[in-house]
């Protein structure tokens, strides 16, 4: 019999060895299969074959009542996997979530800030000071790159594949899945690291109990946390007068559509995002479309 511990176990180890995921993914497949296991315990069952599609059925109802739609569909997916890999694996004779499927999203665009509004957040830092000198880099990377603050955050100054002032100088990234990209950077964010490295950077690095290889510093010399970093750019957005909440996605997502409203081929942001897939970056022509059709409808006489 497939006792459901193993089989999950068993389940947890073929995502993170034969798959390679990556731990904060396995760790998520680990919460949801938690979770369905004590469900499943609740009403007397232990082996997984013994599952049906009536506690399936009941356990996508009892979930959507507990928890948002996008977990919901995500935790759907984690059990639907799990009876998969069982099946596959000839641990059960049957599947019983052939039939299961995540309830559809509504699809949400990205709130993109202006170009007036990233500027005025890019003004903020002062670069007189050495957290303002950190602080600007932050910000320069994050609108200049469209990395994730989880990547900013992780690069060392060897990620650096050239510095002080060299027109080809870009960004080693590490991203989802250990999927590594090269980026490049522009004059203003290399402006900005150069200044950094040269004034900001040591002055922190001593502080240090030991050597840190991390570009971007705390107070006290080690690597900025990405916690730390959502309060670096919320403060600068409430001193820049930005009326809606600003987080590290929304310079992500203001750095992708400023690209296309700009003429960049989606396949081209594709890239530089680290997608893998185009229909993930195509949200980013959705929002340009939708901004064209506010225009549209506000400017021509004809329009309403």
């Amino acid at each position: 019999m497939a006792n459901l511990d193993d089989v999950v176990a068993d389940y947890l180890g073929h995502v993170r060895v034969e798959r390679g995921l990556a731990a904060n993914t396995v760790a998520a497949y680990r919460r949801d299969l938690a979770r369905y296991a004590d469900f499943l315990r609740q009403r007397g069952i232990d082996e997984l074959a013994d599952v049906t599609a009536v506690e399936l059925s009941e356990f996508v109802r009892e979930l959507s009542t507990q928890v948002a739609r996008a977990s919901v569909a995500r935790i759907v997916v984690s059990v639907r996997n799990l009876h998969g890999f069982a099946h596959e694996e000839g641990l059960v004779a049957d599947n019983p979530a052939l039939d299961l499927h995540p309830p559809k999203l509504q699809q949400r665009l990205p709130k993109a800030l202006t170009v007036a509004e990233v500027q005025d957040l890019l003004d903020v830092p002062d670069r007189e000071a050495v957290i303002g000198l950190r602080d600007s880099v932050l910000l320069e990377l994050l609108y200049g790159t469209g990395a994730r603050i989880s990547e900013v955050c992780a690069l060392d100054v060897d990620d650096l594949t050239a510095v002080l002032g060299d027109e080809d100088a870009g960004l080693r990234l590490l991203g989802k899945g250990g999927k590594e990209r090269l980026v490049p950077l522009g004059s203003y964010a290399r402006a900005a690291v150069d200044a950094y490295l040269v004034r900001a950077r040591p002055v922190l690095a001593q502080r240090a109990r030991r050597a840190e290889p991390a570009l971007l510093l705390n107070q006290r010399g080690g690597r900025l946390s990405r916690q730390s970093a959502w309060a670096v750019i919320g403060a600068a957005a409430r001193r820049a007068g930005i009326a809606t909440e600003v987080s590290p996605h929304s310079l992500r997502h203001s750095f992708a559509t400023h690209l296309i409203d700009g003429g960049a081929d989606v396949r081209v942001v594709q890239e530089l995002l680290g997608h893998a897939s185009v229909a993930t970056t195509q949200i980013y022509t959705l929002v340009t479309i939708d901004s064209l059709r506010e225009v549209y409808l506000g400017a021509h006489p004809r329009a309403t």
